[in-house]
């Protein structure tokens, strides 16, 4: 039985993974700051706050030793109030390059050593759109600086996880109807998330550090 962690699994997409590779009979390790109030109870829900290292660390080394197939870091947050140029909140800009880059590299280091174990060894960093500089039509740039940000940060590393047989992606799940991407999204989770698994199954260690929607078309840099 293959395994996959998700971070921010409580609502909207890692809810939606949960769901979906349960139903496909993976074990998942699902993971919030509130797995209890989330839903989430059972003995492969833990408390992970993406924002607190120790957190992290801790999550990792109650599994030590466990594989883990697929990573999916999704946790992330996109604050919107504040974030135009004249009217910039730069608390708000480090508290989003926080959670958006820098917690994701950090729970990538923490676990490669589980994925490192396991048959499948990969990990996929949800990112967006937005992030691309060459289809970047303006506003917004805490956000899209953020998810930039994770790209170049993946794709620095992906040279390195590839030597140990990992696989790293970066991955738009789309304009998604949920609380961040609000009622009138384009796609449904369902959608989102069904498309996002077939591209994951269709990964090679050929394809490390790239960029791609969630139905497998690469996304420009």
């Amino acid at each position: 039985m293959p395994t996959v962690l998700v971070t921010g699994a409580s609502r909207g997409i890692g809810r939606e993974f949960v769901l979906q590779y349960r139903k496909a009979g993976w074990r998942v390790i699902a993971t919030c700051r509130d797995p209890e109030g989330a839903g989430l109870k059972n003995s492969d829900a833990f408390e992970l706050d993406v924002s607190d290292p120790v957190s992290i660390k801790n999550v990792a080394n109650i599994l030590a030793g466990d594989p883990i197939d697929l990573l999916i870091n999704n946790a992330g947050i996109h604050l919107a109030k504040h974030a135009n140029f004249g009217n910039l909140d730069y608390d708000a800009w480090d508290e989003v390059m926080w959670i958006n880059v820098l917690a994701p590299l950090r729970v990538a280091e923490c676990f490669a050593p589980h994925v490192a174990l396991s048959d499948r060894k990969q990990m996929v960093f949800v990112s967006s759109i937005m992030g691309s500089i060459e289809n970047n039509s303006g506003g917004m740039p805490i956000y899209r600086s953020s998810k930039a940000a994770l790209n170049q940060a993946v794709r620095s590393v992906a040279p390195e996880l590839r030597s140990k047989g990992i696989t790293s992606l970066l991955i738009h799940p789309g304009w998604v109807r949920t609380d961040m991407g609000g009622p009138n999204a384009a796609i449904d989770a369902q959608t989102s998330v069904r498309g996002m698994r077939e591209t994951i199954e269709g990964l090679t260690l050929a394809m490390a550090g790239t960029y791609v929607n969630y139905d497998g078309n690469p996304i420009p840099w």
